[in-house]
């Protein structure tokens, strides 16, 4: 099974499939039967999903699929009901947020979450507390140790920066950045925090095709730099064609396939998902744009977060078991 860069997938033991390159190292995540209920609403259910330890991947599907629930299972935002999640061999469960991105993983949002108000270096620097190696007191007393702390993670900040040739605006307070700067910079912010799996939640939002095009880029980029996995929910499928090597589809929660860009856009299930059932039989390469076209119309909707959220309200929810 080959993907659009030529990276070969092969499969491992739990039968997944992730890229050759990475078949000797562990997977960066792995998910077993994963899932969460909201009182009776089934939110995710049976998730399974094994990652490689340099691999991009996509998640994608409808509106309303779940996907957006699955990156807030993965950074512990809700526990899970059922299932496992394992970032680099260790379990998560029962970590907190701040705890499982000191363990590794990183992410963005769908609605910009930057503190406007401090300038673009502050907000990456404020995502280094686990590398700083400075006291209260140190910081207090300004101290030796807390400058020497200080001018590192201003030099980590002005690097991460040039990944995205945005040096240029470090002093510029964040509020002020166009849309597509303020995505940028929240996924420099993400970078900061050292992570082995990297979750972008539609980064290509309000981007224009030049900016989604350097994004494409610097995804590769941020791969092969930092040698981590990249998982990202995205409608425009562009971007998602071209850049990931393996995709997952959601719908109402549970996985419906997964395999190459190419093997998804002919897939008959997820055309169904999308088009309905009297399209999962028509001239495939007819359905296929049809299908990318009903894709990037999704992009505007909500997920199932949405209708978690209000049944969360209620105060009711699951042990996991």
């Amino acid at each position: 099974m080959y993907t659009k860069d030529g990276s070969n997938l092969v499969p491992v033991p739990s039968n997944a499939v992730i890229p050759e390159r990475d078949i000797n190292d562990m997977p960066a995540l792995e998910c077993k039967n994963l899932g969460i209920t909201f009182g009776g609403l089934h939110a995710v259910e049976n998730f399974n999903l094994t990652i490689g330890r340099t691999e991009i991947a996509g998640l994608i599907g409808p509106n309303g699929a779940g996907k957006t629930t699955v990156f807030n299972l993965l950074t512990n935002v809700y526990q899970p009901t059922t299932g496992t999640i394992l970032l680099n061999g260790m379990d998560t469960h029962g970590m907190s947020t701040a705890q499982v991105s000191k363990a590794g993983i990183g992410r963005t949002f769908q609605n910009i979450r930057l503190f406007n108000n401090l300038t673009v270096e502050e907000n990456i620097m404020v995502a280094m507390d686990k590398s700083m190696k400075y006291g209260l007191f140190d910081g207090l007393l300004r101290l030796p140790g807390f400058f020497r702390e200080e001018k590192k993670a201003h030099q980590k900040a002005l690097e991460l920066l040039h990944i995205f040739e945005m040096e240029n605006v470090a002093s510029h307070r964040a509020g002020s950045l166009p849309y597509g700067a303020q995505r940028r910079v929240e996924i420099v912010r993400a970078l900061a925090t050292d992570p082995k799996v990297l979750l972008l939640d539609e980064p290509a939002a309000g981007m224009n095709p030049s900016e989604t095009a350097d994004l494409m880029a610097n995804i590769r980029k941020i791969r092969d730099t930092f040698h981590i996995a990249v998982v990202l929910i995205e409608h425009d499928m562009n971007l998602v064609m071209n850049v990931c090597e393996g995709l997952c589809v959601l719908n109402f929660g549970r996985i419906i396939a997964k395999g190459s860009p190419a093997e998804i856009q002919k897939n008959p299930t997820v055309i169904e998902a999308y088009l309905g059932k009297s399209h999962s039989k028509g001239d495939s390469d007819k359905v296929s744009d049809m299908l990318i076209d009903a894709i990037v119309e999704n992009r505007n909707g909500s997920d199932t977060e949405s209708a978690a959220k209000l049944v969360q309200k209620s105060g009711k929810g699951g042990k996991r078991k």
